[in-house]
């Protein structure tokens, strides 16, 4: 059996004078090399020599989301361009993504963060993992991939996509892991069903999952379904990627913190005021080790909070329970983060649509489905069903390309998508009423 990490045994005291070490660090970097964060600090007043305990972290500046395009693509880099190994990048609300960066000392870092989180999951060296996080510019595939590998684990880069292949793999590949979003975890139990394959009866016995919300009546159903123990994981690409924190297979009862490389605060939403631990609020990163794309005071917008008693397995950090929620408009389907906006950038450059539009999110089956109901022109309408579904299809493949989630197109007459006299509704989510 994988004993842990010294560092995640250490004693509160010990974890926190390495906490303020590298804060320090971090901090005298980010002022010297990046101009976002010192022009902040120097607005706020603040200079690295004032950082003389963890409890000033609260006189730094936070990073939100917006400050990440503002600097894109590389205004917020830390290094030179020569010395940057990668990029990653996220979804973004403009048309542009969030991009991010590793050096090679980055990338063993999250190698080692992920073989981390996977130990704490269960898996062990010798284990077979099949991976159904998407591979590329999206932090999931790789990420789960270089930690497995770094762990000793045989790594089957499935990516997503192609269901029955994947069953087919799982099954005469013996994975005794699997790594996905919970939704598309039960999309493969219920395509194992239709195939005749019992999933229950495989070697497979665990599942790592992430990128979306799920909840205890969801880790009930996909163990019931697929006979394994279902395990949360948690990250962001601005942060590192997966690997940020995990779930215990010892206690399942919210995810540890790596906390020797993240320094995590919950903040209250609105003021932005530090909340103590046990109440609900804003989870907020500062990255401690990273060297090309360092964060501070990241506002990650998810919804959590931290818990500081000690957990069975005898890891000392912070635990953050599962997140429930997301205090902007971002949703996640199916793993993939879309806003509104990205949507009606699409739209805006179709012709003959209006810019009335409505997004309508339900669950068939499974799966997040996600229906995009906007107004044709006159013109358009006037030239019948064959001409419409020509436009469908092409809004659909400029979405799945722009931002790489099947959608359902629903071109209607002018008139027919609600109108507000205030603030549009742009999104109607059946799935918070079920």
């Amino acid at each position: 059996m994988i004993l842990h990490t010294t560092q995640e045994t250490l004693s509160r005291d010990e974890l926190e004078e390495l906490q303020l070490e590298r804060l320090r660090h971090t901090v005298e970097r980010c002022y010297a090399t990046v101009d976002f964060y010192r022009n902040a600090m120097n607005e706020l007043g603040f200079e690295p020599r004032h950082l003389k305990s963890l409890d000033d972290v609260r006189h730094l500046p936070f990073t939100k989301k917006e400050h990440l395009r503002e600097g894109y693509p590389f205004g917020l880099f830390a290094v030179p361009s020569d010395q940057v190994a990668r990029v990653h990048a996220s979804s973004g609300t403009t048309g542009k993504p969030t991009v991010v960066g590793y050096t090679r000392q980055d990338i063993h870092t999250w190698a080692q963060v992920m073989a981390r989180s996977l130990v704490a999951v269960g898996m062990r060296p010798g284990d077979r993992l099949h991976n159904a996080f998407g591979y590329g510019l999206f932090t999931g595939g790789l990420g789960f991939h270089y930690g497995a590998e770094e762990l000793g684990v045989t790594v089957t880069p499935m990516s997503g996509g192609q269901t029955q292949k994947q069953i087919m793999l799982i099954q005469d590949l013996a994975a005794s892991a699997v790594s996905c979003t919970p939704s598309y975890a039960l999309n493969l139990a219920e395509e194992a069903e239709r195939m005749g394959v019992d999933l229950r009866k495989l070697p497979l016995e665990l599942g790592i999952f992430g990128a979306e919300p799920w909840t205890e009546a969801m880790r009930y159903e996909l163990e019931s379904r697929l006979g394994i123990e279902a395990l949360d994981i948690y990250g962001l690409s601005e942060v590192i990627g997966p690997g940020v924190a995990a779930e215990c297979v010892e206690g399942r009862n919210g995810l540890h913190v790596w906390e020797d490389h993240f320094l995590v605060e919950c903040v209250d939403t609105d003021s932005g005021e530090p909340l103590p631990y046990g109440e609900e609020g804003e989870i907020v990163f500062t990255s401690l080790t990273k060297q090309a794309f360092p964060v501070i005071r990241y506002r990650t917008r998810d919804i959590s909070r931290l818990d500081a008693a000690p957990c069975r397995c005898g890891r000392s950090h912070l635990r953050m329970q599962r997140v429930t929620g997301r205090s902007d408009d971002m949703l996640i389907i199916r793993g993939v983060n879309v806003f509104p906006s990205q949507v009606e950038a699409v739209l805006m450059q179709t012709e003959n649509l209006s810019p009335f539009y409505q997004l309508e999110v339900s669950r068939q089956g499974n799966m997040d489905s996600l229906t995009v109901h906007v107004e044709g022109s006159p013109p358009l309408m006037a030239q019948g069903a064959e001409t419409i579904e020509q436009v469908a299809a092409k809004v659909r493949k400029d979405i799945k390309d722009f931002i790489g989630i099947s959608t359902t197109i629903c071109i209607k007459p002018v008139g027919e998508v609600a109108r507000s006299e205030g603030k549009a509704v742009r999104v109607v989510d059946h799935r918070a009423t079920r």
